[in-house]
C-alpha cells in the first residue's frame, strides 16, 4: 500500500535523524509474539547492554547524542516502543494492558539474547522502565529515568489542557506549535522536533500506546538515578523530586535547571551524559 504524504514525510525525517547516529549503528527488526520491534543498536556486542526507551511520540531515533556519548562503554539498544510511533510493527498477540507490555519487553530481551540490562528512559518510556524494573527485577541492573511521568507524580492540569488539541486532532503544524512552546529557550534539536510533529500526523488514529496506573516504586531495589527537568511544564520538578526520594530512599535525584521536559534527551548537556555514564559504571 503506498504511503500517504504525511507518512512519506515522517519516514524521510526518521531517516534524516538516523543519519546522525554514530557510524556502525545497526538497524534490527526483532520478532516477538506481539510484533516486530525496531531497535537501533550501536557499540560492541559484548559490552554491557543499555536499553533505551523513548518518550511518547519521540521514536528511538531521539537518542543519537546519547548513543555517541555512551556507546564506547555500552551496547546501545534504542527501541521504537511497540504501539507508539516509529517502525515497530504490531502483529500477533495484542498489546492491551501493562501486563502485555511487560511480556513484550521480556520477549524482546529474550530475542536479543539478554538476561540483564541497564535501562535509560524518558517520560512515557520512564513509566515503562520503572514498571518493568518492578515486574522483572532480576533482569534490571541499573536504571536512569529522565523527567519521568506517571512514576512519582501526575501531570499538571494546564499541561494536559495544552496537549489535548494535539491528541484529539493531530496535525504536524499543531504538534510543532505545541512543541515549540514546550521547548522555548532550550537547544532542543530542530530535526527531532520536525520528526515529532510529522509523527503526530502520520500516526493519527493508529497510535495505540499502552498506559496504566502509577506504580508503587517502594519495592524497587535496582540502583536508580533520576534526572529532572527544572523547567518542565509537565509537572513541578521539586514535587517529583520529593516524592521520588520518599518512595525510593536509595535513589540519586538531581535536577537539570535549564531543561524543559521535551528538551530531553536531544538537549541534555555533556556533563549530564557524563554523570549517567559514571552512574552506569
Amino acid at each position: 500500500m503506498p504511503l500517504s504524504t504525511a507518512e512519506a514525510a515522517f519516514h524521510a525525517a526518521y531517516d534524516a535523524l538516523l543519519a546522525r547516529w554514530p557510524a556502525g549503528t545497526d538497524e534490527l527488526d526483532v520478532p516477538t509474539p506481539y510484533g516486530t520491534t525496531r531497535v537501533h543498536a550501536f557499540g560492541a556486542e559484548d559490552a554491557p547492554p543499555l536499553l533505551l526507551l523513548h518518550g511518547g511520540g519521540a521514536t528511538g531515533t531521539v537518542w543519537f547524542r546519547t548513543a555517541e556519548a555512551l556507546g564506547a562503554g555500552h551496547r546501545i539498544l534504542a527501541v521504537d516502543i511497540l504501539g507508539d510511533t516509529g517502525r515497530s510493527v504490531p502483529a500477533g498477540l495484542p498489546l492491551r494492558n501493562p501486563a502485555d507490555l511487560m511480556a513484550w519487553l521480556d520477549a524482546l530481551l529474550d530475542a536479543l539474547g539478554l538476561s540483564r540490562v541497564h535501562l535509560l528512559a524518558h517520560s512515557y518510556g520512564a513509566w515503562i522502565a520503572l514498571t518493568y524494573a518492578l515486574h522483572s527485577a532480576h533482569r534490571v541492573d541499573r536504571m536512569v529515568l529522565l523527567d519521568p511521568t506517571q512514576c512519582f507524580g501526575g501531570f499538571r492540569p494546564a499541561f494536559l489542557l495544552r496537549s489535548l488539541p494535539v491528541l484529539v486532532r493531530p496535525t504536524a503544524a499543531r504538534a510543532l506549535a505545541f512543541l515549540e512552546r514546550e521547548t522555548a529557550g532550550t537547544d532542543t534539536d530542530p530535526e527531532w522536533k520536525r520528526l515529532y510533529a510529522l509523527a503526530a500526523e502520520a500516526s493519527a488514529g493508529r497510535r495505540r500506546p499502552v498506559v496504566g496506573r502509577r506504580p508503587d516504586a517502594s519495592p524497587l531495589r535496582a540502583p536508580l538515578l533520576v534526572l529532572l527537568a527544572g523547567r518542565s511544564a509537565v509537572h513541578r520538578a521539586a514535587d517529583v523530586e520529593a516524592r521520588a526520594r520518599r518512595a525510593v530512599p536509595h535513589a540519586q535525584v538531581e535536577t537539570l535547571p535549564q531543561l524543559s521536559h521535551f528538551a530531553l534527551p536531544t538537549a541534555i548537556p555533556a556533563e549530564a551524559l557524563d554523570r549517567i555514564g559514571a552512574f552506569l559504571k
